[in-house]
């Protein structure tokens, strides 16, 4: 069917044996069956049914779909007419086909399909058209032509007829009607049919949205965009910012709905909850798209109209700017404009109150008081109360995809991302405190923060400590954690001429400065404690490690003839590439807020698949910067989830092999610095053809700092890792994607998408949670994998993750803070000691912010460096056991899995 009840049909035959995925559809047409007068699109009533107080009521849609059955021979051939010996035409809409059927919320019963795609092309060649397509342009011109025609014609708002000026049948007042009627006129060869009679605003507004995006494509892609245009499917659950499904299976509002109607009674309610739901979002939208399924092919006329009843309305909802969107308080009408207050009141019911503003206004308002955290919920909320005050419905009902992905990131039901206001103000304060010393030779001139929680992208930036304050004025709570995270900080020192120039005695002079700041800050009352290349502070509740960075260990290699950064002192140039990243990163998240809780849900995804030690924390921040930066065929992202998915989709199907990913945060790559990129991408494949899996970095990120990718992947990930990784990518976006349009089903559930298999390991270390330095960051605790059970440990005593901090147990609050553990963690030092025993024996993969458990996978024979004419290697079950002895305090149990493969 059309969709329609009231519609002719398609006869969908059965699918031909020889030819899998062919089918036959036959159309049935009536070219001369009805009296035209009997079909007027403004006074004729065709369903008897409908009425309203007794009075037969126009039915323009029934009327209008009798017609195009009658016209359809005519428009099929005038249009066949038009495109025959057109070859250019012909193709540009075989590329607007193609273009349509990727975005499947515009290719659907309410917008486009490729019989109105050729209409409109043909409109497009004709007078009545401008003639804005002719026979001189290409195939890739016409598309372009008519993308624009879709997003920026103002034709649309007089109507479209398809008919020289000459022999026009319809008048002026006809057209008019048909707007007035409809919310698109594409008036036919006939001057009877409106073509466009099923396509909605909305559907409308959205097809005008893609094809503006698709220009800025064409404009911004430097192939012209093939592979995000044609080869990309824009599909609902990456689209939309945020998805609502609605169960209206058994609901009193479509139960009450006639079928004997001129619209189908969910198209009407489709509206209803559009019209709704606009209402209530205002200006805190883009737009909104509402979708009930159209008929299953397979759907049998027998099962009657009621079956539509029992699939989900699907809404998508694009966000506006974030600053309308998480706003707290819609403003209304002023009282005195009383039929607008009570029109506010009516619709808002108890949510409406009267309120003084603070420029002394009153108006009628609504307010959506939440955490700062949580604002991205409040469209969910609002959304949820205008929908179950209005349609009658339960909560259960609506199924808003907005904050499930939320739990991974939060800790004792709260997210720590709410301290970080504390934390910019601690290093502020510190800041300032190193601008003002005055007793060291050479003034600090510029302190920069380089840890992740300041460009907030840290998935559990850290809370303050109890211990980390000047004075003990704060209330102590019973309990501490043992172990606190460093927060890196850069300093430069003012311009002097009298550095060193040898390498060694510079980093000699940085550490004769860093103790001299240590003890001016220790002078002021904060505690220091110092090492040769860096000083820790603690200050205001958080603990700071400072380090300098100095231009003139960049410059001293440049002297010597080697003007490549790569080649400068690695203290340095890491500081270097660090700083330059931090900027960058902090400018991208000013202009997307949602940027930072992308990163997070990313990080936290790459950290629960156990490829910490693979993906440095900056190469996960460049690629979810890409997508933002180069989101074609999408707009940026406005929500996590959404953003989360993108990421996932774009780690899995990125071409790593044969394109570099150039991420251009400041927009200020020319061609020069594009041609020096790929240069340095193509030497770093020439031993692609030798060898395939020996090419460095298979990840290649270039930042305008680094145009060889020297700084975060140059060594890892290698391509076996890259290709795991993008294989789970792949998996986990095809149920992320599952779960936003269907939602959870049995054991397919939004935690899924953090649990990562352990049966794909060879062995598998499992963790004391206990004796992890920050157990309440561990998302699921590890299973016990099947497997052979190596061996068994227990508990060390030497350390707990938590101190008392009871007044019995403080005596001196000094003696307490040296039972600060400060960057200490035991699986990190775990994994460096069994990096150092079995250096080439087996692969570690671990999760470096909250996992009890440890992947393990042997090493080829060639990786091992034996022959085969070698000893054999010893025997798994023992070196599991060294591994365990390693680990002995720490380590709850090791199983085999597989043994290792002779090659």
């Amino acid at each position: 069917m059309r969709h329609e009840s009231l519609s002719s049909m398609y006869i969908q035959a059965t699918e031909i044996a020889e030819l899998p995925g062919f089918y036959v559809r036959i159309i049935p047409t009536a070219s001369s069956l009805f009296d035209l007068s009997k079909l007027n699109l403004s006074t004729r009533n065709n369903i008897r049914a409908y009425t309203k107080d007794g009075i037969n009521q126009p039915t323009p849609r029934y009327n209008n779909s009798i017609l195009e059955d009658m016209f359809l021979e005519e428009n099929a051939e005038y249009t066949g007419s038009t495109f025959a010996n057109w070859k250019t035409l012909q193709e540009a809409l075989v590329l607007l086909k193609v273009w349509a059927r990727q975005r499947t919320s515009i290719y659907s019963h309410d917008c486009l399909n490729g019989y109105l795609i050729s209409a409109i092309l043909v409109f497009l060649t004709m007078d009545s058209g401008g003639s804005i397509i002719n026979r001189s342009m290409t195939t890739r011109q016409i598309f372009r032509v008519a993308i624009n025609f879709f997003a920026t014609s103002k034709m649309w708002l007089k109507g479209l007829v398809i008919q020289p000026m000459k022999k026009r049948t319809i008048s002026k007042e006809g057209i008019a009607h048909l707007l007035k009627t409809f919310d698109v006129a594409i008036s036919d060869v006939s001057g009877h049919v409106n073509l466009a009679f099923r396509m909605t605003k909305s559907a409308f507004s959205e097809l005008q949205d893609e094809a503006a995006c698709t220009l800025n494509c064409l404009d911004k892609c430097r192939d012209g965009g093939f592979e995000e245009l044609f080869m990309t499917k824009v599909d609902f659950g990456a689209k939309f910012d945020s998805c609502l499904r609605i169960n209206l299976k058994g609901n009193s509002k479509v139960t009450a709905l006639s079928f004997s109607s001129d619209d189908e009674s969910w198209r009407i309610l489709e509206k209803d909850v559009q019209s709704l739901l606009q209402q209530g979002l205002t200006d805190r939208t883009k737009m909104i798209r509402v979708l009930w399924r159209s008929t299953p092919s397979e759907w049998n006329i027998m099962d009657g109209f009621s079956e539509f009843g029992s699939s989900p309305l699907i809404v998508g909802v694009m966000l506006s700017l974030l600053e309308k969107s998480y706003r707290l308080v819609d403003i209304g009408p002023n009282p005195e404009n009383r039929d607008e207050a009570i029109k506010f009141r009516k619709f808002w019911g108890e949510k409406a109150e009267l309120r003084r503003f603070k420029d002394g206004a009153i108006a009628e308002s609504t307010v959506w008081e939440t955490e700062t955290w949580e604002r991205h919920t409040i469209i969910k909320r609002i959304a949820d109360y205008v929908l179950t005050k209005h349609l009658l419905l339960r909560q259960e009902d609506l199924t808003h995809v907005v904050d499930q992905l939320d739990f991974c990131l939060l800790v004792g039901g709260q997210d720590p991302v709410s301290s970080s206001g504390a934390l910019l103000e601690a290093f502020d304060t510190l800041a300032k405190q190193l601008r003002l010393l005055d007793d060291v030779p050479l003034k600090i001139s510029t302190v920069q923060p380089l840890d992740s929680a300041f460009r907030h992208t840290s998935v559990f930036p850290p809370e303050p400590h109890p211990l980390a304050y000047e004075k003990s004025s704060q209330r102590l709570p019973n309990f501490a954690a043992t172990c606190v995270r460093s927060l890196e900080v850069m300093i430069q020192l003012e311009g002097s001429g009298n550095w060193p120039l040898d390498p060694v005695a510079m980093e000699k002079t940085k550490s004769a400065f860093l103790l001299r700041i240590g003890e001016s800050l220790e002078d002021r009352g904060m505690f220091v404690t110092a090492s040769e290349d860096e000083i820790n502070v603690l200050t205001s509740g958080y603990s700071f490690l400072l380090k300098i960075f100095h231009e003139r260990g960049l410059v001293v290699q440049k002297q010597a003839g080697d003007s490549n950064i790569q080649s400068a002192p690695s203290k340095d140039k890491e500081l270097f590439y660090r700083s330059q990243h931090s900027s960058m990163i902090n400018g991208l998240h000013g202009i997307y807020q949602v940027y930072g809780p992308v990163v997070r849900l990313a990080k936290r995804w790459i950290s629960a698949h156990l490829f910490s030690s693979f993906i440095s924390e900056e190469a996960v921040e460049l690629v979810v910067a890409y997508l933002f930066l180069r989101p074609f065929p999408f707009h940026a992202p406005s929500s996590r989830v959404t953003g989360f998915l993108r990421f996932l989709r774009l780690l899995s199907s990125f071409d790593w092999t044969f394109s570099p990913m150039i991420v251009d945060i400041n927009n200020d790559f020319n061609l020069k610095d594009e041609k020096e990129i790929n240069e340095n991408f193509m030497l770093s494949r020439r031993s692609y053809e030798q060898n395939p899996y020996d090419i460095e970095p298979a990840m290649f990120l270039a930042t305008s700092y680094d145009k060889s990718s020297e700084a975060w992947t140059k060594q890892s990930p290698s391509k076996s890792v890259l290709k795991r990784i993008a294989s789970y990518a792949k998996s986990s976006a095809e149920l992320l994607t599952n779960l936003i349009i269907h939602g959870q089903s049995g054991q397919y559930t939004w935690e899924c998408l953090f649990r990562t298999p352990l049966s794909n390991y060879d062995a598998v270390i499992l963790l004391h949670k206990e004796k992890l330095c920050r157990p309440h960051h561990v998302l699921f605790p590890a299973e016990i994998p099947n497997g052979k059970l190596v061996i068994q440990g227990k508990p060390s005593n030497d350390f707990h993750p938590y101190m008392p901090l009871s007044k019995s147990v403080v005596r001196s609050l000094h003696d307490t803070r040296d039972k600060l553990l400060v960057n200490f963690d035991p699986t990190a030092y775990f994994l460096r000691d069994l990096k150092c025993a079995f250096p080439v024996t087996f692969k570690l993969w671990h999760d470096s912010i909250g996992g009890d458990a440890i992947g393990l996978t042997w090493e080829s024979s060639k990786k091992r460096g034996r022959d085969e004419d070698d000893e054999a290697m010893p025997d798994p079950t023992s070196i599991l056991k060294e591994v365990g002895d390693v680990g002995k305090g720490l380590v709850r149990s090791v199983h085999l899995l597989k043994a290792p493969k002779l090659e």
